[in-house]
């Protein structure tokens, strides 16, 4: 593959939710394994934080928000910060022209933090109006994110925890 057609291709505008709760802890769901999904993806690794698509004329909390009940069924949470940068990532060179329909090259994200008021109960990654993303969750410690989620998403979650360590 040539560099070109990715030169080409814009980032998705995205926004990201790290869930903390009363222990500091952050929200991680386990990704259901999609059929494109390979080892230089991270299969096995494909825990993550709530993330998601900005939809035309949404601002960065409101899609957060709505992203987070999607995902998480969660209704109780505040707003703590919001990333002052854009962070971005390249998809891996066999996912670009596959993931979403080729129109991306990777995504470009808004990152929100969020503290959690409501109590686990709460908590259902059956799929609130769309497909479920997550075949389980828990509670992870901030150190562990980075060694959970796919390689090609490491570096924005390095900056993620950077910037929200001390929250």
């Amino acid at each position: 593959m040539t560099t070109a057609p990715l030169d080409n291709l814009p980032y998705r505008p995205c926004v990201g939710v790290m869930l903390l709760n009363s222990h500091g802890k952050v929200w991680i769901g386990h990704r259901i394994v999609q059929e494109n999904d390979d080892e230089a993806a991270g299969v096995g690794m494909w825990w993550q934080m709530p993330q998601g698509g900005i939809d035309e004329g949404e601002d960065v909390r409101s899609a957060a928000m709505r992203e987070l009940t999607e995902e998480t069924g969660v209704h109780s949470a505040e707003v703590l910060a919001e990333t002052d940068d854009w962070l971005t990532y390249d998809l891996p060179d066999h996912l670009v022209g596959v993931a979403w329909k080729g129109r991306y090259r990777g995504q470009k994200q808004k990152w929100v933090a969020c503290r959690f008021t409501g109590a686990d109960s709460e908590i259902d990654i059956s799929g609130i109006g769309h497909k479920p993303e997550f075949d389980e969750w828990r509670w992870a410690d901030m150190d562990e994110l980075e060694d959970l989620i796919v390689p090609f998403k490491r570096q924005v979650y390095s900056q993620v925890i950077s910037a929200f360590r001390h929250l």
